[in-house]
């Protein structure tokens, strides 16, 4: 067995986060060590497969691997000879060694004080020992913990010292824990501000200061470390003790649907927990989640349990799943308790199930709103109501007050008047005409209440009443409301019951502006039928001198119709003078439906040749002015802000969209519209990423993806991948790989070979050579079949690079060439130039690394002529530099 099998397979598993295909690779790379015979090799793939356990969340295997490595190097240290790895090694296993209930303190007290002994031995500075039994010492609640704590923080750090950041968070964790927040914020303050490397950074210490931030009075400091630190550990099973700090935040934040997801997504890791401690938390805090969230009414939701041995899977409702979740909690709390001789994990998790939210809600996204429960209504005899109404007892005054035109202003007013009727009818008999005019009105507070079934029971009762007592003005007034109400339902009768109402009304006007309400009922009913030739018609029958006061709402109508004719330029002058009738009158709201749709035409309309600000410009003024008029939520209210928020996404303003964009998603979510909530998720995600704002595209890519369909799936997919780029997550090369295979099946190459391309870019970036090199060859395929030789060339050369950075530099050599001859294939001209002279670089580079100077030069020499032949003066003193590297290595 060749060892360069060895040394391939941890090559592999470098480039691989921690976790089960890391840890396979490292254990095939031990096993192949073994069978080669080389006692070293396999000791040093032996410490490399400690960590791969450690951090890979199988803390429990690390002790055998560590303990054979230790005694190794103590058998021989002059062989095996890492001693510096081994003590840092330590301080992880002593950490693990506690989180196991069976493993009896004792033996932990042991393991460290044989750390000590060594630390001392090797003249380290003990302050990682004194860290470690402060986390003795704090684990079974110990008063000697603080004191350990002040030595830890008094001692001089060295190279065996936590890192910047990780030791921090310990301290954190222990002053958070005292209560003493402004001391845990003082201590995070510089490490949040710093650059941090090490795998557990930055997202421990935003962890760790979640709770220091919602007691401080910071909850938006407290969301964005949630956000941040949990998209890192949710990936990362070694990391479940994390997320269940990220539940606990969820339950003292009045994010419950959060945490029920958080619940849903790593609840099967309950049964591979990395150790049992972690186990006990995650459970508590589940449990503690589930409870608040059954509490708050979602009782009958459920969490898909997935199958565990004889376990079928199965859809668990909250309260049961948390009530399992609990006890199982209890139960290893009281094992922890048993072992340590204290009640201190017991307390720890009754204090989990019993917490209490510290800062109301805390809204994770600006689109984020909680549900809150109607309050109770008061009863009738109490509730307070409009002036001169409570002691009306006239019942043809109550009635008056109905028959007046209803706003959304005065709409209380009638309904109070109603009411005070229903109380005098009690002790005074209506007369016949009072009863009808009475079911009249009950029929539109039916319709006031969304009864459309209730309405038109009414209005047929009232309407034959009204037959009887001879009243054709009342009559055909409810005939007209009775005919809106029966198209709008589908029943053809309604339209001949309108045309009936406008016949007579237009026939026998009177002083109340009768007729024209029957006909802009009329046309209103045909535009919602977009016959727009016929609202035209009966518009034409309106009297301007009927009613006045609606020439507004009859303006509108016809710039509607208009609209629908595609008159756009006579739809406008309508609708201006409509915005124009509706700002003249006394109700401000009336001006908000104009003011939109002519907001809404306007930004579409192409500017002026030479004109300044151009429609636009007013446009945006009367998004303004129509959210303006509307002070209370509506579905028209949030049509405004989805209009502003997407006509200033497309004026190119993407930071100005995002607030109207999340207005509009959290107000079509509590109209309980869904279906526009996820649409127009993926364009706030759209404005967040064309602002930079990278984590919060994420985000809410993520939020919609599960709920849309395929081709708005896929522009989703593109923003969330683009947004993962922007983060430095790996996860994004994934999504762009799956963006490529569905280009794949559309036959679409020139897309597949710009998706493999942003994500071999992407894994270079992270320093993934190896897969980003075969992402440039699949991608270097793809620019062939999509016939680009210019893609051809690039993602070659690109993959040898990276074939070269990974450690296989004959294959760098290889491939290059291959990039070579692909520059056949290009015209002649500047960009030939440009590709060849990068191609030259790029070879000389690769041919002076795998020690082939002489041959690196000529290409070196090609590259800074072409360079300069282009007038490119900084790549072509890179050129010059390397070119002068290359001669000194050969004349020396």
């Amino acid at each position: 067995m060749s060892t360069d099998d060895v040394y391939a397979l941890m090559g592999r598993a470098q480039e691989l986060p921690y976790g089960e295909a890391r840890t396979v690779l490292v254990e095939d790379a031990l096993r192949r060590a073994e069978e080669a015979g080389d006692d070293v090799l396999a000791f040093r793939v032996r410490t490399r497969l400690t960590d791969a356990y450690q951090f890979g969340g199988e803390p429990a295997k690390a002790f055998a691997t560590f303990g054979r490595t230790l005694a190794e190097h103590d058998r021989d240290p002059g062989r095996y000879d890492e001693p510096l790895v081994l003590l840092w090694q330590m301080k992880a296993v002593v950490s693990s060694l506690t989180k196991f209930p069976e493993i009896p303190l004792d033996r932990t007290r042991a393991v460290l004080d044989d750390m000590e002994r060594r630390y001392r031995a090797g003249g380290h500075s003990l302050q990682a020992v004194y860290r470690r039994r402060h986390i003795l010492a704090r684990h079974i609640g110990d008063p000697s913990a603080d004191d350990w704590f002040a030595r830890w923080r008094a001692a001089q750090r060295d190279q065996l010292s936590d890192c910047e950041g990780c030791d921090p968070t310990g301290m954190v964790n222990h002053l958070a824990d005292a209560g003493r927040y402004e001391e845990a914020a003082a201590i995070a303050a510089p490490v949040l501000a710093a650059e941090l490397t090490c795998k557990e950074q930055p997202q421990g210490i935003q962890t760790a200061m979640m709770p220091v931030y919602l007691r401080t009075g910071r909850p938006e400091a407290a969301a964005d470390a949630h956000r941040r630190a949990y998209r890192v550990h949710r990936s990362r099973i070694a990391d479940l003790g994390d997320v269940a700090e990220h539940l606990e935040f969820c339950a003292l934040t009045g994010n419950e649907a959060r945490g029920v997801e958080i619940v849903q997504r790593h609840l099967g890791w309950l049964e591979r927990a990395p150790h049992v401690h972690a186990e006990m938390v995650f459970a508590a805090a589940a449990a503690a989640v589930l409870g608040r969230a059954a509490a708050s009414g979602h009782g009958a939701a459920t969490v898909r349990r997935p199958a565990s041995g004889d376990r079928p899977a199965a859809d668990v409702p909250l309260a049961e799943l948390g009530a399992e979740l609990e006890a199982r909690a209890t139960e290893l709390a009281a094992r922890f308790d048993a072992r340590n001789g204290t009640s201190h994990q017991g307390d720890k998790v009754r204090a989990i199930l019993a917490a209490e939210p510290v800062a109301g809600f805390v809204p994770l996204a600006p689109h984020h709103r909680r549900s809150a429960a109607a309050p109770a209504p008061e009863p009738a005899a109490r509730r307070p109501e409009p002036d001169g109404i409570e002691t009306e007892t006239d019942l043809d005054a109550l009635l008056a007050i109905g028959d007046e035109r209803r706003t959304r202003r005065d709409r209380a007013r009638t309904l109070a008047a109603w009411r005070r009727f229903d109380a005098v009818a009690e002790t005074t008999e209506p007369t016949p005409l009072q009863r009808a005019r009475r079911l009249d009105a009950r029929g539109v507070e039916r319709a006031m209440d969304g009864d459309q079934e209730g309405a038109i029971a009414c209005w047929e009762e009232a309407l034959q009443l009204y037959g009887e007592l001879d009243e054709p003005t009342r009559r055909y007034r409810v005939l007209s409301r009775l005919g809106a109400f029966r198209c709008d339902a589908g029943d053809d009768r309604g339209l001949d019951e309108l045309n009936a109402a406008a016949d007579h009304f237009t026939a026998h006007p009177g002083e109340d502006g009768a007729a024209t309400a029957a006909l802009l009922r009329l046309a209103a009913v045909h535009l919602r039928r977009d016959r727009h030739a016929d609202v035209l018609a009966v518009l034409d029958r309106v009297d301007p001198d009927d009613a006045p006061d609606r020439a507004g709402e009859l303006w509108f109508l016809r710039g509607r119709a208009l609209l629908l004719a595609g008159e756009t330029g006579e739809a406008i002058a309508a609708l201006r003078r409509s915005l124009e009738a509706a700002r003249a009158s006394d109700d401000p709201e009336e001006a908000s439906a104009p003011a939109l749709l002519l907001g809404q035409v306007l930004v579409r309309e192409p500017a002026p040749e030479g004109g300044s600000g151009g429609p636009a410009e007013e446009a945006f003024a009367l998004l303004d002015e129509a959210i303006a008029a509307m002070p209370e939520p509506s579905p028209m209210r949030a049509s405004a802000h989805t209009e502003r928020g997407l006509a200033l996404l497309a004026a190119g303003r993407p930071a100005d969209a995002v607030a109207d964009l999340a207005e509009a998603v959290a107000a079509w979510t509590a109209e309980g519209m869904h279906e526009q909530a996820v649409h127009l998720r993926v364009d706030l995600a759209a404005g967040y990423l064309e602002a930079g704002r990278h984590l919060e595209a994420a985000e809410v890519a993520e939020e919609a993806l599960p709920q849309i369909g395929d081709d708005a799936g896929r522009r989703c997919r593109l923003i969330l991948a683009h947004a993962q780029k922007g983060l430095g997550e790996e996860g994004g090369a994934a999504t762009f790989a799956s963006l490529a295979e569905d280009a794949a099946k559309d036959g679409q190459h020139d897309a597949v070979a710009h998706f493999l391309e942003e994500a071999a870019e992407l894994l270079t970036n992270l320093d993934k050579d190896a897969h980003a090199a075969e992402r440039f060859a699949e991608a270097a395929e793809a620019h062939d079949r999509a016939g680009d030789p210019y893609g051809v060339v690039r993602a070659r050369r690109r993959g040898a690079m990276c074939l070269l950075w990974s450690g296989e530099p004959e294959k760098a050599v290889t491939t290059v060439e291959t990039a070579r001859a692909a520059l056949d294939a290009l015209p002649d001209g500047p960009p030939r130039i440009w590709e060849t002279a990068l191609v030259s670089y790029d070879q000389a580079r690769i041919l002076a690394q795998t020690g082939r100077p002489a041959d690196a030069e000529p290409h070196a020499s090609a590259a800074v002529d072409g360079f300069r032949a282009l007038d490119e003066s900084g790549p072509a003193d890179q050129a010059a530099a390397l070119l002068a590297d290359i001669r000194s290595a050969l004349q020396g």
